[in-house]
């Protein structure tokens, strides 16, 4: 019986998705590229890499902190990780680089370890350097603290 059911539906669901995609005319169909999808359009020229090691402000509660320097040519594998270079907890005397959170000397049982734990490893996972380059689309973005102020009533 239910066999019967699932073979009678499946020409249904098929015939209802090529009329939901026929009916979308191609000019209507949004996309990025700005080109025909037949067209290889030049693609825009890199972006610079903001370059000022200056600490940037978070936009919201436990967000990764950004790399705000080039790291073009940073090794980081299985055998080495550049970024240790300067933000290990014994090099950020000389480099005057912030040392790395003690979460990423934790396992997943929050057992401390002596070395880097396998799973922050690998920096760029959640860290990553920002561009010098204008918004694709627009953000509304507005963080927690914007929005707690414009709740609260105003102080007399």
């Amino acid at each position: 019986m239910n066999a019967r059911k699932l073979i009678s539906m499946v020409p249904l669901l098929g015939l209802s998705f090529g009329i939901m995609a026929a009916s979308v005319p191609e000019d209507r169909i949004a996309t990025l590229r700005l080109a025909p999808l037949n067209v290889e359009p030049t693609p825009p020229a890199m972006q610079q890499v903001i370059n000022s090691d200056v600490k940037q402000v978070r936009n919201y509660p436990m967000q990764p902190p950004v790399i705000p320097h080039k790291i073009d040519g940073y090794q980081i594998d299985l055998k080495v990780n550049k970024c240790m270079q300067c933000h290990a907890r014994t090099s950020t005397g000389h480099s005057q680089a912030p040392m790395v959170s003690v979460t990423h000397y934790m396992d997943r049982d929050n057992n401390f370890l002596a070395e880097l734990s396998p799973r922050r490893y690998f920096c760029t996972q959640c860290h990553a350097p920002q561009l010098d380059a204008k918004l694709l689309v627009e953000n509304d973005f507005v963080d927690i603290d914007h929005l707690i102020k414009a709740t609260k009533p105003a102080k007399h």
